[in-house]
Parts: structure tokens; sequence; C-alpha cells
């Protein structure tokens, strides 16, 4: 085993601590740690703002996103949505009662194939649920006209997918709602937390009962809803963070440049490469290996990066489709999901953070070369 410091997949974006305390002592004279307190507003209308969509509302964490936007579109039936993904995804459909139904990916980019949607649709389909998966957009107006023939709601995954652009325009625009995740292996991170994107005020007003339980007011319920907001003490750690997303981002897009321009030349790794016309995040670098041609598994790499210290992740894998609650369906069985299947056997994720140095990256890449 190496000696060498452990090179760890993912680090977390923390802001400045001295900071980070005087927003603290505010909290503490203000004595207001929740319940849409001052930075929890503060927040809200800066990433909004930041994120260049109308309406924000922030959450605990990002499943629950997932969950509440499913209840605000009043979603009933069966949710075309994709294996390839976190857990998180098919779970909040699952926990609203209702039958998820998978379909496979798209070989470029890991994201759902709108080509496969079509052919699951059937009287009992309302959703569709796609995933922008490592941050690349899936093919957003494909999958809109589908939903527009068929009247079916979009409900976008975007957990990855933080800041990014699609000509000049955010990826949250697509669809009827967008998700977002700020757990801290994000690009942007509040420890845990989240927020659900819509496009109009009284769908934001829903959403924000939905998550305090359903109170309209002091007594009034309006709906079943549940215990999700974000706390002041987050709320005023992902004001300071925001600070210094842009930078961490520039550092990322540095930090994949080099895997880049050194992997290019090594046979049997494929890698995902810039689209034109979009501002990506880099929040993963995830590398799809061929056994043949790189002499090696994807297995057998992952275990040697972790004899030297340097832990990877096979992130997608297994696919969600493969998980026992789900994998009686019938849209989960294998020979119905070949590109994915095919993926999640292939993929590792790189160590991938602003705070990863170059001689770090050098180290990994050495790792790989060397055979």
């Amino acid at each position: 085993m190496s000696e060498q410091k452990t090179i760890t997949v993912t680090s977390p974006l923390l802001p400045d601590l001295k900071e980070f305390e005087k927003y603290l002592e505010d909290i503490w004279n203000r004595k207001w740690l929740t319940n849409n307190g001052h930075y929890h507003q503060e927040l809200e209308k800066a990433l909004a703002e930041y994120l260049g969509v109308p309406y924000l509302s922030l959450f605990t964490n990002g499943t629950l996103p997932l969950i509440t936007a499913l209840q605000a579109m009043r979603i009933t039936g069966e949710v075309i949505t994709t294996p390839y993904s976190f857990t998180a995804t098919t779970h909040s459909i699952w926990w609203n009662n209702l039958k998820p139904v998978f379909v496979d990916v798209e070989e470029e980019t890991g994201n759902i194939d709108p080509e496969k949607i079509e052919a699951a649709i059937t009287p009992h389909t309302t959703a569709i649920m796609p995933v922008h998966v490592y941050g690349t957009p899936c093919n957003t107006k494909r999958i809109q006209e589908i939903a527009d023939i068929y009247g079916l709601k979009v409900i976008y995954d975007a957990a990855h997918a933080f800041g990014v652009n699609v000509e000049g325009k955010s990826i949250l625009e697509a669809g009827d709602m967008s998700t977002l995740s700020f757990h801290a292996t994000k690009v942007y991170n509040t420890v845990e937390g989240g927020a659900l994107v819509c496009h109009d005020a009284a769908t934001k007003k829903r959403i924000d009962y939905l998550k305090n339980f359903g109170f309209a007011d002091e007594v009034t319920v309006v709906a079943p809803g549940i215990n999700s907001k974000m706390d002041e003490i987050r709320s005023a750690y992902g004001l300071l963070n925001l600070r210094q997303v842009n930078s961490a981002i520039e550092r990322r897009k540095h930090v994949a440049d080099m895997y880049k321009a050194t992997l290019k030349d090594v046979p049997g790794i494929r890698f995902l490469n810039d689209i034109e016309g979009v501002r990506h995040n880099y929040s993963y670098f995830p590398i799809f290996i061929t056994e043949k041609e790189y002499g090696m598994s994807r297995d057998a790499l992952y275990a040697k990066l972790k004899e030297n210290n340097i832990l990877g992740r096979r992130y997608f894998y297994p696919l969600i489709s493969n998980f026992p609650v789900y994998r009686g369906l019938e849209s989960a069985r294998p020979e119905n999901l070949p590109v994915a299947t095919n993926l999640a056997e292939q993929v590792l994720c790189l160590p991938m953070y602003a705070a990863l140095s170059d001689d770090d990256v050098a180290r990994v890449l050495e790792v790989i070369k060397t055979k």
C-alpha cells in the first residue's frame, strides 16, 4: 500500500470560516433558526438570480424536491425515467406510490434516450422524469415534443446541473419543474440541501405549502405536506459558497482539461467531451473503460487506484433497475436496457473538485497510464 496521501473522489467547497463565524453570530443574535428566516429568504433570491430562474424554493436536501415535485404536479400512474442515475430519482417516484418505467439511455451522454420514451408510454403514463447526468443537458427539445404530443408533465432531476446553461439559457428553464441537490459532494453545496425550480408564482406557493406541512396560514392546512425546510445556518453557509462557485467551476474545468489532454491518447478509455454552446459545470469526470482495448477491467483499475490511495467511484453502478425493489419490473430487464447496462459496467468517476492540485491530477493519470 502506498504511503502517499489519499486523493478522495470528491471534496466539499467550503466557505471562509471567519466569514461564516460572522454570519453565525448574526443568527445567534436574531434567534431565528428556521421557518423562512432572513438568510433563507436571502439565499432563495440570490440563487434565483444566479441561476436565471423566476421561482426557486429551498429544501433541506436534494431528494425531497423530487418527492414534492411529483406531489405539486399531482402526478398519478406511471412515470418514465432512467435507470442510469442515483437511486433518489426512482425512490421519489416509489414514495409517491407511482410506478417507475425505465427506458434506455444514450451512449454518448448517459442521458435518457428520447427515441425510447415514446414506446414506453401507456394510458397510465402521466410524466417523464429525465436526469441531466453528470450535468450534461438532456435533449430537452425532443423530450418536450413528446410530452406535448401525449399531454405529459416533465420534471427534470438536475441534481448535477447547477449553473449549466445552453446557448446562454439556464437548463432549469426546461420542462415543468427542475430539482437541484446541494449535497456536500456537489459543485455548489449547503452541506445538505436542495431546491425546486418552477415557472409561476402560484406553483411556488403550492410548493412552499407542501414543504411546510401543508400550512397556508396558522390554522389552515391545504395539503398533506412534509417538513423539508432549510435552516438559517445552512442558508448562510450557502450564501457564502455562492460567492466562490464561479472560481470553483473554472478550477474544475482546468482539472477536466488536464485529464482530457492525457487520456485522449490512452486506448480503451473514453470520456465525455464538452458540447458546443453549453456552459458546463464539470461536476464529475467519468471515464468509460473498454477492457479489451485498455488491457484492464474497470474494476481492476478501480482497485489499482485504491492501492495507490486514489479513490474513484463507479457512478452509476449498479443500475437502479438492478436493485431488488425494482428488478421485478418488466422495464427493468437488462435486455431492455443494453446501453445503460454497458455504461454501468464501464464507468469510473475520477477525482474531481476545486481543491485538487495539478500534482494530484498528474498522480491519478500516472496510475492510469502505467499498466
